[in-house]
């Protein structure tokens, strides 16, 4: 069985447990994925299978896409709905100023690797020192955004607003809810994320563990599989 099936990951699970999960249901060796997904985020997940996985290189620095939700007014330590609240700040903001944050955050910027993420300086994870309380400099890094289109504003003590965003690789979308807030001077933190585009895969080539696990057990696993030698010889 040599492929790829793209995931639609479900909230609450790791990357890691869904190619755990893969390989148990298709009894697979080799199993890996070409970027990984928080495990409070949903969405594409290309899951590579058999000979597939000596591919993975080729998918790394693809563009992405997702769907995000801030909550403006209240601050976390992880920049994310699972983080402890650090602040609250009142919110009176327009429609026009969110906008204009907006457009402020498209093209290429500077963004600083939140602590909590699994960069590593001096041989030790960003996430690892943060976990022991520890906030050290990081040094900002290019990353291209390039376009933020508003979805829903939903009003509120705490408005929520959902934007699509596409942007480079590397780009953290935490950390650029967290800039935006700052901008706005409310602050903010990612209360959703959904992943819709991982180039070349979009979500709606993906597929719902159940129904992975429904075709697996009928033993037609093998239908979901999308071969990558095409796919691979426009990407290099």
């Amino acid at each position: 069985m040599n492929g790829v099936i793209v995931v639609n990951k479900p909230q609450g699970w790791t990357s890691f447990d869904v190619c755990a999960k893969i390989r148990n249901l298709s009894r697979v060796k080799k199993v890996g994925h070409s970027g990984t997904l928080d495990p409070m985020a949903t969405g594409v997940l290309p899951v590579f299978l058999g000979r597939a996985t000596k591919s993975i290189q080729y998918f790394m620095g693809g563009d992405k896409g997702y769907i995000a939700e801030m909550t403006l007014g209240v601050r976390t330590d992880t920049l994310d709905a699972e983080g402890k609240v650090t602040g609250h700040s009142k919110v009176d903001l327009n429609l026009p100023a969110v906008d204009a944050a907006f457009s402020k955050f498209t093209g290429e910027i500077e963004q600083v690797p939140p602590m909590y993420s699994a960069v590593k300086v001096k041989g030790k994870r960003l996430y690892e020192l943060a976990r022991k309380g520890v906030v050290i400099k990081r040094d900002p890094r290019r990353v291209m955004i390039y376009r933020i289109d508003l979805l829903n504003y939903e009003a509120g003590e705490n408005p929520k607003v959902t934007f699509e965003v596409m942007c480079s690789k590397g780009t953290y979308v935490r950390q650029l809810v967290s800039d935006l807030g700052d901008d706005l001077g409310c602050g903010a933190h990612l209360s959703k994320l959904m992943r819709v585009h991982a180039y070349p895969f979009h979500i709606t080539q993906s597929s719902d563990m159940d129904k992975i696990i429904t075709l697996a057990n009928s033993k037609r696993l093998d239908c979901l599989l999308i071969p990558v030698d095409d796919i691979v010889g426009r990407l290099k």
